[in-house]
């Protein structure tokens, strides 16, 4: 998840910096174009025509991408999601940039087929404060003097290859408010090192394969962090009650590790404190897969009405979900199969807004209700149901495995 206020805010600068580049007569620096050009001589495939205005001799601050502030390049923006078609770049990144020394962001995103190791270049560049190279294939270990990039305020490597441990010096980046190296395969423990790092806004380490637990010093990011998502590791341990007394969270991922334990009570009082700008908070993304054992009786969540989703699926959860289900008005998916759920299906309701209900594999008895017609997706099998089902348009697989049900579309009802 991104932060809507982040992206105005780079929104804003690019915009920025353009106004200044269009305030009078430009012709870039020579070295500033001789850099640019070796990167395009570093690209082999480029279908869709991206780099088609960077033509030697023109001038290169008015290239597709590239944006100057008194004739130096101030910015470089290639994203392949800007473009139709097969909008990708082949080749790597030449270090040649490291030409543009007044560059203060780069940001090489999407494009897919860019290859190589960590850009050294960027060490070079003494101006840089944000870094996104996001959903390309860089690969290897991040170098171990990362440390030495201490201006960067924004650092994104999300979707790439990059391998290791995350160098113990990451933590003189004491500037940063995102950090995102989210979808590598960086392995190791998460470093100590966030009451260094402790401007962190949006911290990002999921769908890698970090192991241990979460560092006691994320509890330092408390004022700050809006976003916190280290979910799709194989992080163990307790759940840290510290994050329960997190003021501003509304983005909480900590799905399929390998947590054990009971769900500290007091996660119940995270709330959005901001529903204006935060309009799809929704629950702590525990499950699913956590290793999760508590009762859903003593959850007792205070902003029950603006969840959109809920996914406990394939824990250790009992009690019943009845009552919120029965209360909230906005929830849209609720997910809890694979649980020791036990309640009474026909006495369920829940939001005309909820298309998707999975209940299947857990311990409910009872009827199944009529106001399951109105959802677009319904998963009851593998319980202890019984009688006769009312008319719906889901196949017999949603039904299966229950003691008695009947009626269509499983066999018809004796007399």
């Amino acid at each position: 998840m991104k932060s809507c206020s982040s992206g105005l805010f780079i929104f804003a600068t690019v915009i920025f910096l353009r106004c200044l580049r269009s305030t009078g007569a430009a012709s870039c620096h020579p070295d500033d174009e001789a850099g640019l050009l070796a990167f395009n001589s570093g690209i082999t495939r480029d279908p869709s025509g991206l780099l088609s205005s960077w033509k030697k001799g023109s001038d290169c601050c008015s290239w597709k991408g590239v944006t100057c502030i008194s004739d130096r390049v101030a910015l470089l923006e290639l994203d392949g999601r800007s473009d139709a078609g097969e909008t990708f770049l082949s080749g790597t990144i030449s270090p040649s940039l490291a030409k543009l020394q007044h560059l203060s962001e780069i940001y090489l995103n999407n494009l897919r087929k860019i290859k190589g190791s960590f850009p050294q270049f960027l060490f070079q560049l003494p101006k840089l404060k944000y870094v996104s190279i996001q959903n390309n294939r860089l690969s290897g270990p991040l170098p171990t003097n990362i440390g030495l990039l201490s201006q960067l305020v924004h650092f994104d490597l999300q979707e790439n290859q990059f391998t290791g441990p995350i160098p113990i010096t990451i933590s003189n980046l004491t500037r940063l408010t995102r950090l995102n190296l989210g979808s590598n395969r960086f392995s190791g423990t998460i470093p100590n090192i966030f009451k260094s790092v402790n401007k962190l806004q949006y911290l990002d380490l999921s769908g890698n394969g970090f192991s241990g637990k979460l560092p006691l010093s994320i509890a330092s990011l408390a004022r700050t962090l809006w976003g916190l998502n280290v979910g799709q590791n194989n992080l163990s341990g307790m759940i840290p009650d510290y994050l329960s007394r997190f003021e501003g969270l509304s983005l909480l991922d900590l799905s399929k590790n390998r947590y054990s334990g009971v769900v500290p009570k007091s996660f119940a009082n995270l709330t959005p404190q901001s529903f204006s700008q935060s309009s799809n908070w929704s629950i702590p993304y525990l499950g699913p897969k956590c290793g999760i054992k508590m009762s859903l009786d003593d959850w007792k969540p205070t902003a029950l009405n603006f969840y959109d989703v809920i996914d406990l699926s394939e824990n250790e959860i009992s009690g019943s979900p009845a009552w919120f289900l029965n209360q909230t008005m906005f929830l849209l998916e609720f997910r809890a199969s694979g649980n020791k759920l036990l309640f009474d299906m026909g006495k369920l309701t829940f939001a005309k807004r909820m298309t998707t209900l999975d209940l299947s594999r857990n311990l409910i008895f009872g009827t199944v209700p009529a106001t399951v017609a109105g959802l677009e997706k319904l998963n009851l099998s593998h319980n202890h149901l019984c009688g006769k089902l009312p008319a719906t348009k889901f196949p017999a697989s949603a039904y299966a495995g229950n003691d008695c049900l009947c009626g269509s579309p499983l066999s018809p009802c004796k007399a």
